[in-house]
């Protein structure tokens, strides 16, 4: 007896792997930084907070993008209305949006605690951590009014009428046919992501400058047959490169293949990809924060 296995099956169970190593992954963190605020007291640092926000972002990512992209993939079809859609939709966005500025603070978090007392971006040293709530406020509220269009244009796939699609996901679909509109919303877009994208990078160079010079400085004041263990900060500072260099890759492969994608219409295969891409980041996330991290 044959058994075929159909591929929107394939992709179903292998964007649960994702879902649920993610979800695994991340309430796991969750759970051990908040008892490192709440019981283990000398331990708990400020940009323990950061993570904690960013863990909680990536748990939402997951509940509204991976959860419905798993029920389409095993068939299900019009799970969602119009209200449904909205809000997934909605949310989803708004979570992204807030993962990419809250992995920009994060780096620029990081340069600003390796920086010398000498440099000319010491005085922000130690107000940096002052800043951290307004900035997790400003990040909500920015991203919640900047997608607030998203829910206006957003319906479930059977009760919209023959208008161009910007965007469809098989259980949402998403028009505009507003073209000036549209194009502000877009420009806008890649304005705060290319923001941010350049902030990761700029701040990411400077860390790995930074290394790379403590580095040799440390090798000339110890023996060749010594060989020092890292400090805490470049440990930290490992951790938040390889999250950022991360981050930077799932992100550019995603948005490359989106486009191609939009331009090219209905590619099957590519479409699938995008999928599998824009979940791998929330997936990968508490993997690399558990393996540089001791406690």
């Amino acid at each position: 007896m044959n058994v075929t296995v159909s591929s929107d099956t394939i992709l179903g169970v292998f964007i649960l792997s994702q879902v649920g190593i993610g979800f695994i992954g991340n309430t796991l963190l969750l759970v051990l930084l908040i008892n490192t605020f709440l019981v283990q007291l000398h331990t708990k640092k400020p940009i323990d907070l950061i993570f904690i926000h960013l863990i909680l972002v990536n748990i939402m990512t997951i509940l509204f993008s991976g959860i419905p992209e798993v029920v389409n993939a095993f068939g299900v079809r019009n799970f969602l209305d119009d209200i449904g859609c909205k809000v997934v939709m909605y949310l989803y966005r708004v979570t992204w949006g807030l993962s990419l500025c809250t992995m920009s603070f994060l780096s620029i978090f990081q340069a600003m605690i390796i920086t010398p007392s000498n440099s000319r971006w010491a005085w922000l040293k130690p107000k940096i951590s002052t800043y951290m709530f307004p900035a997790f406020f400003s990040f909500w509220i920015i991203n919640m009014l900047i997608y607030i269009r998203v829910i206006m244009r957003t319906w479930a796939p059977y009760n919209t009428t023959e208008v161009r699609p910007v965007y469809s996901l098989t259980y949402c679909i998403g028009k505009d046919p507003d073209y000036i509109q549209s194009a502000v919303f877009r420009g806008f877009m890649v304005l705060r992501d290319s923001l941010c994208v350049f902030l990761m990078v700029w701040t990411s160079a400077y860390m790995v400058n930074f290394l790379f010079t403590h580095c040799r400085t440390v090798q000339h004041l110890h023996r060749p047959s010594l060989s020092p263990r890292p400090s805490p900060e470049a440990k930290a500072t490992h951790t938040i490169l390889a999250l950022v260099s991360c981050f930077v890759f799932f992100y550019w492969s995603n948005s490359f293949l989106t486009i191609y994608v939009c331009y090219k219409r209905k590619i099957k295969g590519l479409e699938n990809i995008t999928i599998i891409l824009s979940h791998c980041y929330p997936a990968i996330f508490p993997l690399v924060l558990i393996k540089n991290h001791n406690k």
